[in-house]
């Protein structure tokens, strides 16, 4: 392992754009088929391998989506989230705020509460095992209706207090943030946190749709942002924090080479920037590889990584005394590294 390497992976870090479905690896995929009796378009686990080959986001929703069929129960959910936490305690991470979909297990079936009900399992094993802390954060599809939308927040009222906040994913181009305005507001109401994918293949509007319709408390990607200069100030004086996937974004073709990624640009404009894995079974790498590769393609230098790692908790939906805890574990990591 690089010095490099051995800094990232020890730096204390949050995980803030995490879809849970996304971290399904190949192996988990057979695995999960043949304990639950579904069959899979694949012979191979080297064969799904090289299914991941995507040139936009829609390719690789369908072969996600696909794969999801896979989680039928509770333990699938259960195990899916515990390797994911391994992962990313590996990586140095000690929180998560983690994306699921429950609109694509509700339609293929499945009651609300297999899904919540084996992630919240895990979420508390793995701050036993690893004193990772965790938080749940439930998308909404945005290629289905707004009804869809109102169905399933209606059928996570008993679950609320497992729920921390509604975010929104799938397909962007086509579907605006402001689609979904009366439904977020619901959500505000109920008291969970708000934010949403924009600007990754979308234009710069879905950003400030996402920030004036919905009132997001963070944007998901953000990369486009870039291109209104108006709009990164607005994002600087207010603090609002994007969470990046370098990995993602170069697998699915938002950018043709790594080292043009933003991330050096975005923190160098005094963007509150974090790093992320996105889909990480899909999308080559986890965490710590997403820090790794992109500091090695655009130069992030000691300090970049420090600030990522801090915009990690600072944008997080910890409260202030955890964050502040945090914040002090990294200076402690820098002072003898």
């Amino acid at each position: 392992m690089t010095d490099l390497a051995a800094f990232i992976r020890g730096l204390p870090k949050a995980e803030l754009h995490l879809h849970v479905e996304g971290s399904l690896e190949p192996e988990q995929m057979f695995e999960f088929g043949r304990r639950n009796k579904v069959a899979i378009p694949f012979r191979s686990v080297e064969e799904v391998r090289k299914a991941y080959a995507f040139s936009n986001l829609q390719d690789f929703l369908d072969l996600c989506y696909q794969g999801a069929n896979v989680l039928q129960t509770e333990e699938d959910f259960r195990d899916l989230a515990l390797a994911y936490f391994a992962r990313l305690h590996a990586d140095g991470g000690r929180h998560a705020e983690m994306f699921f979909d429950p609109e694509l297990h509700t339609s293929r079936g499945l009651p609300f509460s297999i899904a919540i009900d084996g992630l919240t399992a895990a979420m508390k094993e793995a701050e036993g095992i690893y004193g990772i802390t965790s938080k749940l954060i439930m998308c909404f599809l945005r290629h289905l209706d707004e009804t869809s939308s109102f169905e399933t927040l209606k059928a996570a009222e008993p679950y609320l207090d497992r729920i921390t906040g509604v975010g929104l994913d799938s397909s962007e181009k086509g579907h605006p943030p402001s689609k979904f305005a009366r439904v977020f507001a619901a959500a505000r109401e109920r008291g969970l946190r708000i934010v949403a994918h924009a600007g990754e293949e979308g234009p710069p509007a879905y950003v400030q749709e996402a920030l004036d319709s919905l009132h997001v408390e963070r944007i998901d990607h953000g990369n486009r942002a870039l291109e209104d200069a108006a709009l990164v100030q607005r994002l600087v004086s207010d603090g609002v924090t994007l969470t990046v996937c370098p990995l993602s974004n170069l697998k699915l073709r938002v950018v043709a080479d790594l080292k043009q990624h933003p991330m050096k640009r975005m923190l160098d404009l005094g963007l509150r920037a974090t790093c992320n894995s996105d889909d990480p079974a899909y999308f080559g790498g986890y965490i710590g590889d997403n820090f790794i590769r992109a500091a090695e393609a655009v130069n992030l230098s000691r300090a970049d990584l420090l600030q990522l790692a801090r915009n990690s908790f600072t944008g997080s939906f910890l409260n202030k005394a955890s964050i502040d805890r945090h914040l002090a574990s990294i200076d402690a990591y820098a002072a003898f590294r």
